[in-house]
């Protein structure tokens, strides 16, 4: 079986409430290794990434929020993870969001090297379409998805080594995308399923029509989970909560169908904020759900017989 590889991105520059950097060892004191391992999936632990070195870089965007930092991670987890896809099943504890940066064109760099497409599942309130130069808040855990789908205005990132196509890439739960990003969005051929479509349609139809895609083309497939595509009810331990996420079983039937498909090849778990949280609840259900994509059933409990 293959290995499953945890890989902490303290990732803290993307925005500007604190706390994120403690999100790896909060995934890790929740039992993420103890829960795939009781699933039978081999697990190792490779500990934290560190940045690289920090570059001298100008923009002309002066709100910009910790601009080499970000740059100096993108540049370590896109090494780190190209890295990690020849080796296991990568899981990427974050972190803020813009750790994305680097895990995902890292990612697409193995799958084009292996000549299959690369797909990603934005599991997420946001769609993180900004990009250096739109960005009005100046926080760049607000901009991946705009970077590794080729979006202009990244010229002081590293240069993508595969670009994820437009048609490649699934958002669900979408319930805070700003007037800019819903403009640019409305010019791509990506699928953006909002809290309202699955209000009115479910969640599983969508996400299995953008499945049925990912395993027509033999493609690899990554997930970005942000503890704010849940309700804050349930996981409120994020600095960019918005009511109306997405349920308890809502979200674990979404990593149920992932597992039943098997198409998953790599996973974020991002912004998770500890010093927020409730006695660790919100890192138990993210582990809870990771263990879901693995296999694990929330029902999966012998049933007691009443029969006389």
């Amino acid at each position: 079986m293959t290995t499953t590889l945890l890989i902490g991105a303290p990732v803290d520059s993307g925005k500007r409430t604190p706390g994120c950097l403690m999100g790896p060892d909060a995934f890790r004191t929740a039992g993420l290794a103890h829960a795939l391992e009781s699933l039978g999936r081999p697990t190792r632990d490779l500990g934290n990434v560190t940045p690289a070195a920090l570059r001298d870089v100008t923009t002309p965007n002066p709100a910009l929020h910790a601009l080499p930092e970000t740059i100096a991670w993108t540049e370590a987890l896109m090494q780190a993870a190209h890295a990690a896809m020849a080796q296991g099943f990568p899981i990427f504890l974050g972190g803020d969001h813009s750790l994305s940066l680097g895990t995902v064109a890292g990612v697409a760099a193995h799958a084009a090297e292996q000549n299959r497409p690369q797909f990603v599942l934005w599991l997420d309130a946001h769609a993180d379409f900004h990009t250096p130069l739109t960005t009005t808040s100046g926080n760049l855990h607000g901009t991946p998805m705009a970077y590794v789908t080729g979006r202009d205005g990244f010229d002081v990132f590293p240069p993508l080594p595969s670009v994820v196509p437009q048609e490649n890439v699934c958002y669900l739960g979408l319930r805070s995308v700003d007037p800019a990003e819903n403009a640019a969005l409305s010019q791509t051929s990506i699928a953006a399923h909002d809290m309202r479509a699955i209000d009115e349609h479910g969640i599983a139809a969508p996400l299995r029509a953008f499945l049925d895609k990912v395993e027509a083309a033999n493609g690899f497939l990554h997930v970005s989970l942000d503890v704010d595509f849940l309700d804050p009810a349930i996981a409120p331990a994020v600095g960019t909560t918005v009511p109306g996420g997405a349920t308890f079983r809502e979200a674990h039937l979404v990593m149920e169908i992932l597992h039943d498909y098997g198409l998953v090849s790599s996973l974020d778990l991002v912004e998770l904020n500890p010093f927020l949280d409730d006695r660790g609840r919100t890192a138990s259900l993210m582990v809870d759900l990771t263990a879901s994509l693995m296999g694990r059933r929330v029902f999966d409990r012998p049933t007691r017989s009443f029969s006389a």
